[in-house]
């Protein structure tokens, strides 16, 4: 099965924090803890081993929450016995997380979970004394019901349209019966298709909730793997939280710390975008369908667009009562996350880690260890048929990634007799022009910018000249040239990765039950490059 592996920095698709992350700039060194190579995570692990955070009766709670999280599911054995191991000392957790998007969303869902999978086993070879345990996060607390209400298929989108207020996962499956007809006529009557259907409908009409149907479709999925899906928005598992909750109402320690790491992050570079921008209290109050946010002034708490209010001894009363509805936000959740679990090592997609990277000094405010962080493996999937168009154009793996333009103008330069590149000229002009500066210096400086200027449009004119002839070419070779762009949108449609366009039914539809086991062969978490991958 022909492979080939692309720097992530090579593809021009990550961004610049991220691409100095990997290449494990100094100045990025402060930001994060330890770097995810296989020989840094027994310090890893004996860090971890000390922390008060997973002590015996913390992880008892731990595995008994997942067990009666999981008393309808069809589980595993190798799933159940994961979950048991959790109680125990020598286990730590290989963790990533990701919204309730329906029918899983785009692809790299796909990617992230065999992530955290490959590297709980990669880690068990190395070290047998220690039981690695792969988690799915669930984030049943968003509310943002308009980024997981649609996954795309053949380029069309597949929604479901209601209204929607409140944790989504707490959100009725109600209306999804009618999805499931227009998506079940769209797949067609193979067996693949029948299969996909039957996991649609399993997991949406036949359970009454979003969280419930979540878990059913990737415990579906990736059983076989022992993977454990764990469920945030749990009252035992809030309860271990409380401290924290108190923390954040009453010091406020997140928006100080993060506010400081940001500014310092874009001190380092000012490209780095600040991914998450903290809140005086990053909490959400959950209860009866709405999940707003907690403001407090002058000591008097409310919660935003509604009635509720208390003052600080009747806060600290209802967080004691009622945990599970202090729901912690996009920036707090990985603090949440890290308390609950003996968790190693958080595997996640650019965006996640770059937020990730302003937590560190807020978790040393906290004490709480900061886990290593994952870059999730990547790839574009494509069949031997399209391998084979590949080599017919002259296309190589790595043209694929070349922006849209940038592709034609190569495309069209290899393509044509007659070589259309000003780059010898540009230069000769350029050449000429320094003799000119030297003149107009030795003799009238004022006429320094009169020859910048004409150098200028000098060179602004044979740049036009050159596209001009460059698009004159494209019209004689527009059918080549189409038929390659026609085969770089098929792997990355909207001129984006094929992983975020895509969902993984399509896939399923060509390859079948072969799809995961093939892709869980041939993505190695720790190889630090991006794969193209020949099914």
């Amino acid at each position: 099965m022909p492979t080939e592996c692309i720097s992530y920095q090579e593809t021009g698709y990550f961004s610049p924090i991220m691409c100095d992350y990997l290449a494990e700039n100094n100045s990025l060194k402060p930001f994060y803890h330890r770097f995810p190579k296989l020989e840094n995570f027994e310090a890893q692990i004996l860090e971890k081993q000390q922390s008060r955070l997973t002590d015996t009766s913390q992880r008892a709670i731990l595995s008994k929450a997942i067990t009666v999280q999981y008393a309808a599911v069809a589980a595993s054995g190798k799933t159940l016995q994961n979950i048991q191991k959790l109680a125990n000392s020598n286990t730590f957790t290989i963790t990533t997380g990701h919204q309730l998007n329906l029918f899983t969303g785009p692809l790299y869902f796909l990617y992230k979970i065999i992530s955290t999978i490959n590297l709980s086993e990669t880690l068990k070879e190395k070290h047998p004394q220690y039981d690695f345990v792969p988690i799915y996060w669930m984030a049943s607390e968003d509310h943002d019901f308009d980024e997981i209400c649609y996954f795309n298929y053949k380029g069309k989108k597949v929604r479901w349209n209601r209204e929607a207020s409140g944790a989504v996962g707490e959100l009725s499956t109600e209306g999804l019966q009618a999805v499931f007809e227009e998506f079940a006529e769209k797949l067609g009557n193979s067996n693949n298709a029948k299969y996909l259907q039957s996991l649609f409908e399993d997991g949406y009409v036949k359970h009454n909730n979003l969280t419930d149907a979540t878990r059913y479709i990737a415990n579906e999925l990736f059983k076989r793997y022992g993977l454990v899906i764990v469920d945030g928005n749990d009252t035992e598992l809030k309860r271990l939280f409380i401290p924290f909750v108190e923390n954040e109402l009453f010091q406020q320690t997140a928006h100080k710390k993060v506010l400081e790491t940001a500014n310092n992050l874009t001190k380092v570079n000012k490209s780095y975008k600040i991914q998450v921008n903290p809140r005086e209290i990053n909490l959400f109050y959950i209860n009866d369908g709405i999940r707003e946010r907690i403001i407090e002034n002058d000591g008097v708490f409310t919660v935003n667009n509604t009635s509720v209010r208390w003052n600080s001894e009747q806060i600290k009363q209802e967080v004691h009562a009622h945990p599970e509805r202090f729901s912690p936000n996009a920036l707090l959740r990985p603090l949440y996350q890290e308390i609950i679990l003996p968790n190693l090592c958080y595997i996640g997609g650019g965006g996640e880690l770059a937020y990730w990277l302003e937590l560190k000094t807020y978790f040393e405010a906290v004490n709480v260890t900061f886990p290593m962080l994952l870059l999730r493996n990547s790839a574009v999937v494509k069949t031997a048929k399209q391998s084979e168009k590949m080599e017919k154009l002259n296309i190589s793996n790595r043209d694929l990634f070349l922006k849209r333009d940038v592709f034609v103008n190569k495309k069209v330069k290899e393509l044509s007799d007659i070589e259309i590149d000003f780059s010898s000229q540009k230069q000769h002009l350029q050449q000429q022009f320094k003799h000119l500066y030297k003149l107009a210096e030795q003799t009238d400086k004022s006429f320094l910018g009169a020859v910048a200027a004409q150098e200028k449009k000098q060179l602004n004119g044979l740049q036009h000249l050159e596209k001009r002839l460059l698009t004159a070419q494209k019209r004689g070779l527009q059918d080549k040239v189409s038929r390659s762009t026609e085969l770089q949108e098929l792997l990355f449609p909207n001129k984006s990765l094929q992983e975020r366009q895509l969902n993984f039914s399509e896939l399923y539809l060509e390859y079948g039950e072969t799809l995961i086991p093939t892709l869980v062969a041939h993505l190695q978490p720790l190889s630090g490059e991006f794969l193209v991958l020949e099914l």
